[in-house]
């Protein structure tokens, strides 16, 4: 099979969907190696993705195409499609081109999340609108929709109707670089870079309200007899201004450090490090931050109410993100009892084993014979 992929995202993001891109890309290119795999992106002059295939890279093939490579995502690209005998086309981050039907090019599309419609106070009314129609515009002329998690399905399924037999759930895992154990030296360096010395619960995310960190320092202020320190690890945003205050209101500015800009390379370490990972984040489509801990060997805390407890499983605590007390009583219980962390992480270490590459790939290349 030749299988086609709007792959955009893994060329040109760093996080999110471009992490989601490069793992499926780079799962299947490493075990189902007997199909073509073809990557189609307006543009590769980011060097996030040196280890893809050059010769499987496809590109805007004429000078208007180029200039408007949004249309030729959205349209044009379908002819280009069709000559290279694409067999399936896998939108890999939420949209799809038109007339694949017409062009006899069966159609897989990738659904991450319906946040925008669950939280729609955190979205601009124009980017929900442009949300919506690609969405369901995706969903309703593919022949299979993947939901990242249960939780998206379920989505799916009651806000756009989407029947239940066309959904297939396959999972993700996160980038390889959180699977290698880092020399405990190195590690040391990276703590004495932020100038961490004491044992610390380690949050990781974008600083937005739907992350919820204000609520994790309040619960880590009502903490008892500790001597943790609250790392948070992410991108900024106004919001952050909502968790200094609360760090301000409880006196936690000797205990609780803010870090920007962390380059990804100083994270495995981060985690590694860390006795609890925290991540209590309101609604999410899957919780790739989770993963990163499980795979580093460090127990979570996480949020019950969307798909959190699908991606940590036995390998974490959870706890309803919107009451303050309840985070603070699960992480007493991982800040006071070493033998619950152990056996968190232990139980952890099984679980994630359904997420690996070779696992995904295979369900991957299966439902694309399915429907070819």
């Amino acid at each position: 099979m030749r299988i086609g992929f709007d792959a955009k995202r893994a060329f040109a993001n760093k996080t999110g969907l471009g992490n989601y891109s490069r793992f499926i890309l780079n799962a299947l290119n490493t075990f189902e190696k007997k199909h073509d795999y073809l990557a189609f992106t307006p543009k590769n002059n980011q060097n996030l993705f040196p280890d893809f295939p050059k010769n499987a890279i496809r590109f805007p093939e004429n000078f208007l195409d180029k200039k408007l490579s949004a249309y030729w995502r959205y349209a044009s690209i379908t002819s280009q499609l069709k000559s290279e005998k694409i067999d399936v086309f896998h939108g890999l981050s939420n949209e799809l081109p038109q007339g694949l039907g017409r062009a006899n090019i069966k159609s897989v599309v990738t659904i991450h999340d319906l946040i925008f419609e669950r939280l729609p106070q955190h979205y601009k009314p124009i980017d929900r609108l442009i949300y919506r129609h690609k969405f369901k515009s995706a969903c309703q002329h593919s022949d299979t929709v993947i939901a990242v998690s249960e939780q998206t399905k379920r989505d799916l399924i009651e806000l756009y109707q989407i029947e239940n037999d066309k959904i297939k759930v396959i999972y993700q895992d996160c980038s390889p670089v959180f699977k290698q154990q880092i020399d405990i030296s190195e590690r040391q360096k990276i703590l004495d870079h932020y100038q961490i010395n004491t044992p610390y619960i380690l949050s990781v995310g974008t600083l937005e309200e739907r992350k919820n960190q204000h609520r994790l320092v309040e619960a880590f202020a009502g903490l008892k007899s500790h001597d943790f320190k609250l790392i948070l690890v992410g991108k900024t945003t106004p919001y952050i201004q909502k968790i200094r205050n609360s760090i301000q209101k409880y006196k936690l500015e000797n205990q609780v450090l803010i870090l920007e800009n962390v380059p990804t390379a100083h994270l495995p370490a981060l985690y590694q490090s860390a006795e609890i990972a925290a991540y209590i984040s309101i609604y999410e489509g899957f919780g790739i931050p989770i993963l990163e801990a499980l795979h580093s060997g460090t127990p979570v805390l996480s949020a019950k109410g969307s798909c959190l407890e699908e991606a940590g499983g036995p390998g974490g605590l959870y706890a309803d993100p919107f009451k303050t007390e309840d985070i603070s009583s699960q992480l007493q219980k991982l800040v006071t009892d070493v033998s619950l962390r152990k056996s968190l992480v232990d139980a952890g270490q099984v679980h994630i084993q359904q997420f690996a590459g070779s696992n995904i790939a295979r369900q991957l290349v299966n439902l694309y014979q399915q429907i070819s």
